[in-house]
């Protein structure tokens, strides 16, 4: 079975480094234009969660794949947080607090995935796609609280992803 690619390939979306700047339908401001209240890339990247959170390695069908690829990982650190959670409540300041703490971009030595994604060209570039994965990692933590805590308590067939990696990659250092 193939892997899961996103439907925002053939679209042609501007592009940040070599990363793909899509719609979403969010609150949370960012970079990202708003989206027309349909599927989204982040809407896409939980549902194809738990299929490609199986393969080890991922082809790249165009720069929408980028995204995807890094928000599958971030998913899989929302879940690690998420684990420790009792409540909806706590699970949802677990992910604004993610959500908003710092992270390697592309380029930088603590980004898991340099040889898939290009350095962003300047620091205006840099800042951008800064802001552009704040933005796409507050709406995931958002939606992803939602599906998981079921009647105030994590769901079991969601934390039964929490060991899986995608590729066999991490967006956190080893031992967090």
């Amino acid at each position: 079975m193939p892997a899961y690619h996103s439907s925002f390939n053939e679209s042609s979306p501007q592009l940040i480094a070599n990363m793909a700047l899509l719609p979403v339908n969010t609150n949370f401001k960012g970079p990202a234009p708003k989206g027309d209240g349909g599927l989204d890339i982040v809407e896409e990247s939980i549902q194809f969660f738990k299929a490609n959170v199986f393969f080890k390695n991922y082809e790249i069908r165009g720069p929408a794949d980028r995204v995807l690829m890094y928000l599958t990982l971030y998913v899989t650190e929302c879940l690690k947080k998420l684990q420790k959670c009792k409540t909806k409540n706590e699970g949802m300041k677990e992910m604004n607090v993610l959500g908003l703490s710092s992270f390697a971009l592309p380029g930088e030595s603590g980004f898991p995935l340099n040889a898939l994604y290009s350095k962003p060209a300047n620091r205006g570039e840099s800042d951008q796609m800064r802001n552009y994965l704040i933005q796409m990692r507050q709406e995931v933590g958002a939606r992803l609280v939602e599906r998981v805590f079921v009647d105030d308590k994590p769901s079991k067939w969601w934390m039964c992803f929490v060991k899986r990696k995608f590729m066999e990659k991490s967006l956190s250092a080893p031992g967090q």
